[in-house]
């Protein structure tokens, strides 16, 4: 699907680790070459004309952003360098002034080092208490067990929509629901769902929202966090400087601009917000629906081969993405990944930065492929051919 797009398309590369990013089709480096060719200047600072294109394709690519996820306005969008940066500005702006010792701040052991590592950090800092909700027997995420973990004092549930390693689609909606008639915030991680599903984050109903550029065919160090306006007006700003005053006369004179502008200060990523607008265009164009279609019809075909094969063993068989995880039995992930290589495949093998993830499914690592629309059969085919042999993968090995 719309492989000619990719510049990338004319390696001799089978590319399966779209989880850990995407190759970028020709609208998206013609948009950011149009930036850096043609009116190169900075944001919201010049008042000559090339200054004031920047101005209205940066804000464009805010509307764009708006559109996709369907939210209220455009002040509750917030440019970020990615899924990272957005959920540690949530935890310190918003939840470190907001949370008290004992609160509690659930989170499962599938969870990405992104939507873990800032929680921890909060429960060194704030006290607060981090609780693993458990999974079911496909390691899913229920309503029925975030209910079985929820008491008095929790006040804050963060999970990814989809997750990086598992794969489940996780049910928001319905979450959302229970924890706010308990008063209870929710953060969505949206690294793994905004690339492959339609995002309606207004009938999600969720608190924050975060993603990133890079996983859906926009650039690296661009990413977006999304938040209720009232949420995010009382953001403590992370970073002071330019772009988000309105004037400092002294230390008790300092005031700053309303949202979005002041949560991004300084030169922002501009070829990014640029870029990341022309991707989301770009994958509007061909439908999110067709694209979670095709990925389903591929990750059906995989799933239907490895289970041919006896020293396979699949992790996440039923999930609802295109992700699958697996291991050849007797043989360390990462050998997997480098046979693989030798035939110019490319998969991702390890823990995958869900590190505590080992205490759910047993293993450690695994190898890791992720699919996205460019993909074919063709090359799902070919990989499953060079698994089919162990002795071929232990020979190469040697």
């Amino acid at each position: 699907m719309n492989r000619e797009d990719f510049p990338m398309m004319t390696t001799e590369y089978i590319y399966l680790d779209n989880g850990a990013t995407t190759w970028k089709p020709k609208q998206v480096v013609e948009k950011i070459t149009d930036y850096y060719t043609k009116y190169t200047a900075n944001a919201h600072r010049g008042d000559y004309d090339i200054s004031l294109k920047v101005d209205n394709e940066y804000e464009s690519s805010r509307d764009t952003v708006k559109e996709f996820i369907n939210a209220k306005t455009r002040q509750e969008i917030i440019f970020t360098s990615g899924t990272t940066d957005s959920i540690n500005l949530v935890a310190d702006g918003f939840f470190k002034s907001n949370l008290e010792p004992g609160d509690e701040i659930i989170i499962t052991e599938s969870e990405h080092a992104s939507n873990v590592l800032p929680w921890f950090r909060l429960a060194k800092t704030n006290g607060v208490k981090i609780k693993f909700c458990p999974l079911d027997d496909n390691h899913y995420v229920t309503l029925s067990n975030i209910k079985k973990v929820i008491t008095k004092d929790t006040k804050v549930i963060s999970l990814a929509m989809i997750t990086n390693v598992i794969g489940d689609l996780r049910p928001i909606k319905e979450i959302c629901e229970f924890a706010h008639q308990n008063n209870i915030f929710v953060v969505v991680d949206g690294a793994q769902s905004a690339p492959h599903i339609k995002t309606d984050v207004q009938d999600l109903d969720c608190d924050f929202f975060a993603f990133s550029g890079h996983k859906m065919c926009g650039p690296t160090g661009i990413g977006v966090l999304y938040g209720k306006y009232e949420l995010l007006d009382s953001i403590e700003p992370k970073n002071l400087g330019g772009g988000m005053n309105e004037s400092f006369d002294n230390v008790d004179d300092v005031y700053l601009k309303p949202l979005p502008t002041r949560l991004e200060a300084g030169t922002p990523n501009i070829e990014g917000a640029i870029g990341l607008g022309a991707a989301i265009e770009y994958l509007s164009d061909i439908g999110m629906d067709n694209i979670k279609e095709h990925e389903h019809k591929l990750r059906k075909h995989l799933i239907e081969k490895l289970k041919e094969i006896p020293h396979i063993n699949i992790i996440n068989e039923e999930s609802d993405s295109g992700v699958i995880a697996f291991n050849v039995d007797g043989i360390f992930a990462q050998d997997v990944a480098v046979y693989l290589n030798k035939y110019n495949i490319c998969v991702r093998a390890g823990n995958h930065c869900a590190k505590i993830l080992k205490n759910e499914v047993g293993v450690k690592n695994t190898v890791r492929v992720s699919i996205y629309f460019y993909n074919t059969l063709e090359e799902i085919n070919k990989l499953a051919n060079l698994l089919e042999d162990k002795n071929k993968i232990l020979n190469e090995m040697l």
